[in-house]
Formats: C-alpha cells, sequence, structure tokens
C-alpha cells in the first residue's frame, strides 16, 4: 500500500521515541479519501472498507512504516512548556507522492505515546471529524493546510467531560515539524541537534537556501516568509486559528491542528471562539502579530547558528521580523485588493480596503456573503443585494462611489465578477454546520457529514444543492464557543 522513505525516523534518537497504536475494539471507516491516496501514490488494489479501517485505525501497521511520536515544546498562550511532543498521534512513515514531494503519514488518536503525559492518548470523534472537514475545505481554498486521508471509529469511547465515541484521523503534512521542535532542542542548550534539525529542515522544505552565505539565516526568512502568507491568507478567508501556539506552528508554511478553530460570520477583528483563549490573545486581527512573536521564538533558537557573534546574529533576526511584517502587508492588500476586484495598484487601496472592513463591522455585515455580494455589484447587480448582508444601519454611498471609480479600469463586468468568484469563496466551513455534523455524527449518522465534506470540495461556485449552507446562523444556531480536542 504504502512505499515508506522514513527520513526523519533515521534521525538520532533524541529527535523521537518509538510509538505502537493501541488495540481498537471494533473499527469501522468513517471516510477515506481517495483523491489524495491517489495523489500520494497508494497502492488500494483490492483494498476493502474493512482492511482500511484496519491500517487508518493502527490495528494492522504496513510494511516500511516505522511508527514514532515527535519530540517538540512549546509556548503555550505566552507561557513555555520544555517538553510537550506527540502526546496523542504518531508518525506511521513519509512517502513521495507522485510529485515527488515528502509527505508524513500521521495517526491522530491512535494511543498513548511517550510524550502523553498521563492522557489517554485517543482522540474523540468530533475533533477528528471537525479536522477532517476543516482541513480538506482548505485545500479546496487554496489555502496551504494539513490533509485528511482517513477518519476511521475505534468502537470504543473516550473520556472527556462525558463518555464520547472515539475515533482516529490519518493526517497528511509536508512535515510536523514545529517551532517548538526547535524549541525543544534550544532549551536544552542542545545545539548540535537544532543545527541537525535545521539542516533536515534545509534538505527537506528550502533547499534553494542550502548555497546561500548565511544559510539558517536565508532558512529563518523563508520559514518567516512562508508563515506571514499564510496568515495573510487565513484573514482574507475570514478564519481564526484559535491556538497559535509555537508547537502548532509548522515550518513548512502549512496550517496544522484545527482543535478550537473557527470561520468569522459577521466581521469583528477583535472576535474570538476558542473556550481557552480567555484574553482574546489569538483574537482574528492578533494573528499576524502572533506569527511574528512565534518566529521572534524561532529566530532565538537560530542564533548560535546564524552568526558566532551574538550582537551581529540578534541584529540579522530582527531584520527576519521586519521583513515579516513587510511581507505580511503586502501579501494582505494584494489579497484583498483581489477580493474588492481592484486591478493593479494605487496608493489609496489600502485605505479603500481598510474603510469597508470598518464599514461591515460597523454594519454588523457577514465576512463571506458580503464579499460575495460585492462581486455581483461589480458584475452590474443592484446595490440592494450588497446592503442586504448588512444588520445595522451604515451609509455606504461615499464608499462604492470611490470603489466604482476605481474599478473603472475597461474590463467586462462579467470579467470582473468572474475575477472576484475567484477569490471570494460562495461556501465556507460554517460553524454551527460543523456542530451539526458532529453532533449527528455522535448518533451514528455520518449523512450530513459527508454532505458537508462534497459541497466544500467546491467551495468558489454557488451550487443550488448547498445553498442552505452558505448561509449565516440563526440567533438560536449560533456558535460563540469553540473547544480543544484534548
Amino acid at each position: 500500500m504504502f512505499s515508506f522513505d522514513n527520513s526523519y525516523a533515521r534521525l538520532p534518537q533524541v529527535f523521537h521515541r518509538p510509538a505502537k497504536p493501541a488495540a481498537a475494539a471494533r473499527p469501522k471507516l468513517i471516510r477515506f479519501n481517495p483523491a489524495l491516496a491517489a495523489e500520494l501514490g497508494l497502492d488500494l488494489a483490492g483494498v476493502d472498507d474493512a482492511r482500511l479501517a484496519q491500517v487508518f485505525s493502527g490495528q494492522v501497521i504496513p510494511l516500511g512504516a516505522e511508527p514514532i511520536a515527535q519530540a517538540y515544546a512549546g509556548h503555550q498562550f505566552g507561557h513555555f512548556n520544555p517538553q510537550l511532543g506527540d502526546g496523542r498521534a504518531l508518525m506511521l512513515g513519509e512517502v513521495l507522492d507522485l510529485q515527488g514531494r515528502r509527505r508524513d503519514i500521521q495517526l491522530k488518536g491512535a494511543g498513548p505515546t511517550a510524550f502523553s503525559r498521563n492522557g489517554d492518548g485517543r482522540a474523540a470523534l468530533g475533533p477528528v471529524l471537525r479536522e477532517y472537514m476543516l482541513s480538506e475545505a482548505f485545500a479546496a481554498l487554496g489555502v496551504p493546510a494539513t490533509r485528511a486521508l482517513a477518519a476511521v471509529a475505534t468502537g470504543e469511547a473516550v473520556m472527556r467531560e462525558t463518555m464520547l465515541p472515539g475515533a482516529v484521523l490519518t493526517r497528511v503534512a509536508a512535515s510536523h515539524i514545529r517551532v517548538g521542535t526547535f524549541q525543544f532542542f534550544a532549551a536544552e542548550g542542545n545545539d548540535e541537534a537544532v543545527r541537525t534539525l535545521a539542516d533536515h529542515v534545509i534538505a527537506r522544505h528550502y533547499p534553494h537556501v542550502a548555497t546561500a552565505e548565511k544559510p539558517y539565516l536565508a532558512m529563518l526568512h523563508a520559514i518567516a516568509e512562508a508563515q506571514s502568507k499564510l496568515i495573510a491568507r487565513w484573514l482574507s478567508i475570514g478564519f481564526i486559528h484559535g491556538v497559535m501556539n509555537t508547537d502548532n506552528m509548522a515550518v513548512s508554511g502549512e496550517t496544522i491542528d484545527f482543535g478550537p478553530c473557527a470561520f468569522l460570520d459577521e466581521y469583528d477583528p477583535r472576535k474570538v471562539f476558542s473556550s481557552i483563549d480567555q484574553r482574546g490573545r489569538y483574537a482574528y486581527g492578533n494573528q499576524p502579530g502572533i506569527g511574528q512573536w512565534n518566529i521572534a521564538r524561532l529566530a532565538e533558537c537560530l542564533l548560535p547558528l546564524i552568526d558566532e557573534n551574538e550582537e551581529q546574529a540578534v541584529e540579522a533576526a530582527n531584520g527576519v521580523l521586519a521583513a515579516f511584517g513587510e511581507i505580511f502587508q503586502a501579501e494582505w492588500l494584494s489579497l484583498f485588493r483581489a477580493k474588492l476586484g481592484l486591478d493593479g495598484e494605487a496608493a489609496d487601496d489600502r485605505q479603500l480596503v481598510s474603510d469597508f472592513l470598518e464599514l461591515m463591522h460597523q454594519g454588523e455585515a457577514d465576512f463571506t456573503l458580503t464579499f460575495r455580494a460585492l462581486g455581483k455589484l461589480a458584475g452590474g447587480t443592484a446595490d440592494d443585494v450588497l446592503l442586504g448582508q448588512f444588520k445595522a444601519p451604515v451609509d455606504l454611498s461615499s464608499w462604492l462611489a470611490r470603489w466604482r471609480s476605481r474599478i473603472d479600469d475597461g474590463r467586462v463586468p462579467a470579467t470582473r465578477q468572474g475575477a472576484m468568484d475567484a477569490v471570494n469563496p460562495a461556501l465556507i466551513p460554517r460553524n454551527h454546520r460543523i456542530e451539526e455534523a458532529i453532533a449527528a455524527a455522535v448518533y451514528n449518522d455520518f449523512s450530513f457529514f459527508h454532505r458537508l465534506v462534497d459541497a466544500l470540495s467546491d467551495p468558489y461556485r454557488e451550487l443550488p444543492d448547498a445553498e442552505d449552507l452558505r448561509l449565516p446562523p440563526t440567533p438560536e444556531q449560533r456558535v460563540t464557543r469553540t473547544f480543544c480536542g484534548t
């Protein structure tokens, strides 16, 4: 089935611990991702659902797999924990996909590891389905993220606040190396391990920096650039990660760990959903600053590698941090220009975008549907289509006049709307719909889960059979808090 080549398992033992999946009473396949399997080059000839359930619950270890749990540390809500590690996940191994890209295959929720710290290492069904839905939605939205290969029910219950059905997610990632992985070794003063890890990251993710005059500084810059652009993409689709700890920040630039994440309904830069983010550290509008803060923590780990002279190393790292902000601002403006249908660049574009967002905030306008409606105006629809998205009264006349003047660039209206529709999704994973799918699945009804996953695979078209899924929540459907899966 798999053709493994496990480079991370070949690193010294300090980087990982052997792991063994726990037994599952009655594993049953919930959903499998054949398109991703094909992308990975998996040979599934003659493999039925029962066999897939055995493999993707960890009951059968594929030939060539070397199950390990990875060591890492991390800042959690600003407080450093020197040892975290894969407490409820284990990596089966790595494969080279059909494009020659190295991809991790990880089982999440497959039982305790050496890093479980008295936890059960299991996953409840809800968080597994949430991550499946969100990660595949991100793939369709074109935002870098880990992927979901399979979801399997274990047939056993796990204890959280109550007894819940258990499940295992098979996650695919460019790697599971985090900022916190570097922090684990830096906190121990193990500069050699930091260097070994950095060399591995360069070879795996950023080979173009290997010949740079200062390759570790170039690697830091490459990671910072990938993260700054990723966070700009989050903001462009109204996404709130909810737990941007350094152990949840992948150096590959992929979105990882869909725990208490959520999407904006009405636009509010201070919006927080995560039940554990009680002070709003990871609010929607705070995410760029937190990303930069996380890169600063990575820079601290790399200082001895950047330059033997600490003062010069700090100065160089500060340059990367400044570049993070510049890259983010440029990427954010580019994305929002496209969302507003602005062709080329004009000096007042940032103000035009900011003013529209402020009007959306004042008018409690739905983030996704408002940008989609603006595209219809660009195509010639009446203003009422846009005005209907604002719950509270605001005067849009002045802004609309400025916007119409700016988009008067000679393009055919239908062409302009098509370009806007290509970047403004019609459908996102609405928080209340995610919860609806999970609530039904707990009672063994997966029909809405499957319907939602299928619909989210085509988010930029207004499909008639997904019309109800596009709507924001009614007051009684509103989700105000999301929860971590642990």
